[in-house]
């Protein structure tokens, strides 16, 4: 059992760090707000797994994942959330590149609330949680306990990853917050965001 587990930490620490909206978002927080932001965007990412590890031990998420129509309202309403974030990053580059770009943040709490509504209306997590996730279970584990544990696992792989992440943005700041960098950068980002919510998009089934 303790090779099974193993092997379950390795899948989530691999699945963790593939590029995805998650990434893009902390990448953008970073770079226009600051770590500060960047590490509530990726408190509000965690908070949005832990919400979809509650709802897939209650069995809610396997019914949006076999809803086709309510994986598609998520699915769209998600694609256009991440093509907001992409045109408003494509918006702040039109300016001087001498600008610095804020971000909106009432009370700091921009970031989370950014990192929470995009992983929220990300229906993929629901697909994983319920279909790959119950895979990871060794054989004669506790499924209940298991699952739990291993959505808190995939938590703290997520929250260590992206804010070593984040510091590395932040370490290569130098050269990133040069104005024609960071003028690239914005555009980059908002390019990959709206090309991310184009791609979901696709994937929408009505």
């Amino acid at each position: 059992m303790t090779a099974s587990l193993v092997a379950a930490v390795a899948a989530l620490a691999l699945l963790t760090v593939l590029p995805g909206p998650d990434l893009a978002v902390v990448t953008r927080l970073a770079l226009s707000s600051g770590r500060g932001q960047a590490l509530r965007g990726a408190l509000g990412i965690v908070t949005g797994l832990l919400v979809w590890g509650l709802l897939t031990v209650a069995g809610l998420a396997a019914l949006l994942a076999a809803s086709a129509a309510a994986y598609a309202v998520v699915t769209w309403a998600g694609a256009g959330y991440l093509v907001l974030l992409g045109l408003v990053a494509l918006w702040q580059s039109r300016s001087a590149p001498a600008a610095v770009h804020q971000l909106p943040a009432r009370s700091g709490q921009g970031g989370f609330r950014t990192g929470l509504v995009t992983n929220l209306l990300n229906p993929k997590i629901a697909v994983f949680y319920t279909g790959l996730l119950p895979s990871l279970v060794p054989d004669g584990a506790p499924q209940t306990p298991t699952l739990v544990g291993l959505v808190l696992v995939h938590g703290l792989l997520t929250l260590a990853w992206l804010g070593s992440y984040t510091s590395m943005v932040v370490r290569a700041s130098g050269v990133l917050q040069r104005p024609r960098v960071r003028q690239a950068l914005d555009r980059l980002t908002g390019v990959v965001l709206i090309g991310m919510g184009v791609r979901v998009a696709a994937t929408a089934r009505a």
